[in-house]
Order: structure tokens, then sequence, then C-alpha cells
């Protein structure tokens, strides 16, 4: 990793859209190419968020490792590393590690399939860190979390917990306490992986200023009008 510029470092976690690889699990109602093609609405939308946040080097940890190309055309203005490690708590551990040793006091990294997360969420977690937090946590309502963020590395804290279960944040919590570590939870969010979310998505959009997520919003509605 190259020596960040800034000492807020703040990483998504993204892979390449690809029919019947990703979001899987909205098929149905979407076909496989549909699924792919939000995902990466999901993600642009992400990076937009990602580009209102002040003072923080920007970068995209991707998979599969011989995807550089898409995703320096999908954001030329991010740095790009792809993810390593044998799972993805190995993966967020080296990610958040690596950013750390690289000069980084605060390392943030955070999913791209919560289109509406607030810019504010976000920059909560930065604040939260800069207070004394050693760790933060932003919980999605399926049990997991949409962001963590550490001002040292927490190898036990993502390594020794299994992910994509619906126990990841309190098992996490945890070995927090385990650990006598100060915690700080941000607002409760949720992501898009099941047909239901995906309704909840619509749902809220439909509430929300048309600037927010433009990419997916776009996408929905066009749709709508193709099915209608």
């Amino acid at each position: 990793m190259t020596h960040p510029i800034r000492d807020r470092f703040l990483a998504v976690v993204a892979k390449r859209p690809g029919p019947g690889q990703t979001k899987t699990r909205l098929c149905p109602p979407l076909t496989g190419a549909e699924a792919a093609a939000l995902y990466e609405c999901f993600l642009v939308d992400t990076l937009d968020v990602m580009r209102q946040v002040e003072r923080v080097e920007r970068t995209i940890v991707y998979l599969p490792e011989d995807e550089s190309d898409y995703f320096r055309t999908l954001a030329p203005d991010f740095t790009l590393l792809p993810q390593t490690g044998a799972d993805l708590g190995a993966r967020l551990d080296n990610l958040l590690r690596d950013a750390l040793a690289a000069g980084a006091r605060y390392a943030v990294v955070m999913d791209s399939d919560s289109p509406t997360l607030p810019l504010s969420t976000v920059e909560d977690a930065y604040t939260r860190l800069e207070a004394g937090a050693d760790v933060v946590f932003g919980p999605c309502d399926d049990g997991g979390y949409y962001l963590v963020g550490v001002t040292r590395p927490q190898p036990r804290l993502l390594r020794e917990v299994t992910m994509s279960t619906p126990s990841v944040l309190e098992d996490s919590l945890a070995i927090a306490r385990s650990l006598d570590l100060k915690v700080a939870l941000l607002p409760t969010w949720y992501d898009v992986d099941t047909g239901a979310e995906l309704a909840r998505l619509e749902a809220e959009l439909a509430q929300l200023p048309a600037a927010t997520a433009r990419h997916t919003r776009r996408w929905l509605a066009e749709r709508v009008e193709a099915v209608g």
C-alpha cells in the first residue's frame, strides 16, 4: 500500500458485477443480469457518498484481483487495492492493518450495498474515532455491520468472527468487551441482499430527495417503465 496522503483512510469493499456472481439472493425478483446491473448502481452511489467525505484517502478494495481495469475506469480518482486474505475477516483485517501501517490514524471500511446510507453517518465514524473510540461499528439490522473503523489493528475482532451470520456484530462486540476496547455504534442501517430489502429500498427512495442514490433510483425507475 502506498503511504496515505491523509491521516483518515476510507475504503469500500467491492466486487466486479457479473450475472450469477453478484447479488444472487436478489434472484428472484431480479434476473442475474439485472442484479449485477443494480449492484453496479449501488457501488457508484456509494462512491459518490465517499467523494463527499472530506480529508480522507479514498480506496476501493476489489475482487477479483485481475479486475483493476474495470475499477480504474469506474473510479479513476480512487486508489485501487486488490483484496487479500482467505476470507472476509482476513481481508478486512489485512486492509485496515496495512492502512494504519502506511500512516493512517483512523482507518474505516464500508460496504458497497447500502446506497442510501447518509453521508453524515460515514462522517460520524471519524468523529467517534477522533473522540477516542478504539473501534466503531455501523450495525445492520440483519445482525452484521455496514462499516467498521479502527485506530490500531484489531485482528481478533475480524478474524475470530464468522462473517455473514446473524450474530456477526454481537460476536464482535463480545470480543471487544473481552479486549476492554472502547466501542462506538453508529445508527443502524441495512444492506440490500434480498427481495424484501429491495422493496424496502424502493419505498425509502420514494421518501428521500431525488439526489439520494441517483444511479440506483434511475435504474429502478427505468426497470419499472420497462416492465410496465
